[in-house]
């Protein structure tokens, strides 16, 4: 996985948490799913990440 693609999945996952922190401490119920949606996003990233460096091996 390219240093970029690590920094973007990493990024969606920080900020994920920070919007669902914002969310909870505001009981904001749409913030939380908002950012445990971005911090999804991230996984998913980093699998694809994690699958493509299998078939290059």
């Amino acid at each position: 996985m390219a240093a970029k693609d690590k920094m973007d999945a990493t990024a969606d996952k920080i900020k994920g948490k920070a919007k669902e922190t914002a969310g909870k401490v505001t009981h904001d119920d749409s913030k939380v799913a908002e950012g445990k949606a971005q911090q999804a996003k991230g996984d998913v990233k980093h699998a694809v990440g994690d699958v493509k460096d299998a078939f290059k091996r």
